[in-house]
């Protein structure tokens, strides 16, 4: 798990692909000072493992799920990523529960300066995020926990202070560049339980009625008792 909050601006030094599978070597010399093989990484908002590592430099697999659906297969040799190890159980909770399982990419669709601030607005690929995008709820954009400035059905927009766009690689996002979104994980479980339809289909039909709600108010009870 992580906590949004990033450590260091890496360098991309290369990259070898195979179909929709990747090898990262990225160098990071603050942040190996007590890595280890099998350590987990956030890179752009990826938990990726440690699979070769000396003291300036590691190297990580992409596997196509990841390949498929983050912006890790568009970076090339040269490029700075976003960087943060798994949290410590005791360290401090500075940003929101980070999970590093990409939700889809987006697109910025601007870079507006607002006084101190830079407000990026972003619009998903898969418009079907947004149902987990709440206006001052939590959000993260290549491995940043920020918060939603506001929302409409189709994008959403979040306002940068001066030292997360220095501390950052988003200082290099224009419009049209692609990033990845991971939302709010405590959203997404509870739209799951709220949707969630039952087992498979072998399923006794038993457990499946036992695993729907039931409920005895009803528009009349409402209204009798002052509700409406």
């Amino acid at each position: 798990m992580f906590t949004g909050l990033i450590e260091e601006i890496g360098t991309l030094k290369k990259t070898h692909k195979q179909g929709e599978a990747m090898v990262l070597t990225i160098e990071a010399p603050h942040i190996l000072k007590d890595a280890a093989i099998g350590d987990s990484i956030s890179v752009n908002g990826v938990c990726l493992t440690v699979t070769e590592l000396s003291s300036t430099v590691f190297t990580a697999d992409v596997m196509p799920q990841t390949f498929r659906h983050t912006n890790l297969k568009d970076i090339r040799p040269g490029e700075r990523v976003n960087l943060e190890r798994a949290m410590q159980a005791g360290g401090r909770f500075g940003g929101h529960i980070v999970q590093g399982h990409i939700d889809g990419t987006g697109e910025v669709l601007s870079r507006e300066n607002n006084v101190n601030a830079v407000v990026f607005t972003i619009r998903p690929h898969n418009s079907g995020l947004m149902r987990y995008v709440v206006p001052q709820g939590s959000i993260t954009l290549d491995g940043i926990s920020l918060t939603v400035v506001n929302a409409s059905s189709n994008s959403f927009s979040v306002s940068i202070i001066p030292h997360t766009l220095r501390e950052t690689a988003l200082q290099m996002k224009q419009a049209g560049s692609v990033i990845n979104v991971e939302c709010d994980v405590l959203g997404k479980y509870v739209d799951h339980l709220l949707h969630f339809k039952g087992g498979s289909q072998v399923d006794d039909q038993r457990d499946n009625r036992a695993a729907e709600p039931k409920s005895s108010i009803t528009a009349a009870f409402l209204a009798e008792n002052g509700f409406m």
